[in-house]
């Protein structure tokens, strides 16, 4: 049985980094708060998916990995693409439906895509994109290069075809590829244990003879000392890695869902928000001595 990946002590001359994955984290929120605030004033049309409580998993994989490696998402990526380094105006341009964001305002929130920064896009087709990304892997692999792909995705996507068809292709063809299921615990409005046999996601890798971890998603630490080990995997042998990072969203599906009455409870909701990933982290630098008023 896998144990969970933890963070190890604060370390004094990491200090810049820890303060720029702070920085990236607040970035999405504050992102996220405004995108939510536009969307409720009808200034943005389409669905709309925010990654509110999510942003540990995004910011610790992403900051493991080079600009030249690729990143696929689902369909709620604008941390992801925010991270991975597209701007903050040509994300919200594109929520906007501008033709200056940066899928020139035909994707809309769920297909956002950036070639320059290698964010190979948002897919609104639950678990769609998983073989989109075991193909960018095989062509790096092909081609001769060190490059690594993250794929990221819901644990509603573990239960389609293409999930287990695209882990068996990782392994068989041993691809520089590593799987993160960000496992917020709802899809839509069903709980996993209604919906899944096995709760444990990161127990899957195991029919494909794949190396996995699972994390706690609330942590950007710990999320970002997992994936640097699969990335560093993924680099040096040409190998796949299934992560489960168990996380939580602070708001509904989508904008369109409540926040909490009709599949959870507001108690629930409270006792997560007691582990805002931001905040987390914030105590943590605050008690090294890390973080100042000035500097936050």
């Amino acid at each position: 049985m896998s144990q969970p990946v933890l963070a190890r002590p604060l370390d004094p001359e990491r200090t810049e980094f820890y303060h720029r994955i702070l920085r990236e984290m607040l970035l999405v929120r504050r992102f996220e708060e405004r995108a939510g605030e536009a969307y409720a004033q009808g200034m943005i049309g389409g669905f709309c998916h925010l990654y509110i409580g999510q942003e540990a998993v995004a910011v610790g994989a992403i900051a493991a990995i080079r600009p030249d490696d690729y990143v696929f998402a689902a369909y709620r990526e604008h941390g992801h693409a925010l991270v991975k380094g597209t701007t903050s105006r040509a994300v919200m341009a594109e929520l906007f439906g501008r033709v200056d964001g940066c899928s020139a305002g035909k994707g809309g929130s769920m297909h956002l895509f950036d070639v320059e920064h290698n964010f190979m896009g948002g897919h609104g087709i639950v678990g769609g994109h998983l073989p989109l990304a075991a193909g960018a892997a095989f062509a790096a692999k092909y081609r001769g290069t060190d490059q690594v792909t993250l794929c990221f995705f819901g644990e509603a996507a573990v239960n389609i075809g293409a999930f287990h068809e695209t882990l068996n292709m990782a392994a068989l063809w041993e691809l520089p590829v590593v799987f993160i299921c960000e496992n917020n615990r709802y899809g839509m409005g069903t709980a996993l244990e209604r919906a899944a046999a096995v709760w444990d996601v990161y127990r899957r890798a195991c029919s494909y003879d794949m190396a996995e971890e699972t994390v706690d998603g609330m942590d950007v630490l710990a999320v970002h000392e997992a994936v640097t080990s699969a990335v560093d995997r993924a680099r040096s042998e040409h190998l796949p890695t299934l992560i489960e990072a168990r996380t939580y969203r602070y708001m509904g599906h989508s904008m369109a869902d409540p926040i909490h009455g009709h599949y959870r409870t507001k108690e629930e909701l409270e006792e997560q928000k007691a582990k805002d990933p931001i905040q987390h982290l914030s105590e943590m630098l605050r008690e090294a001595d890390l973080l100042d008023d000035d500097t936050l």
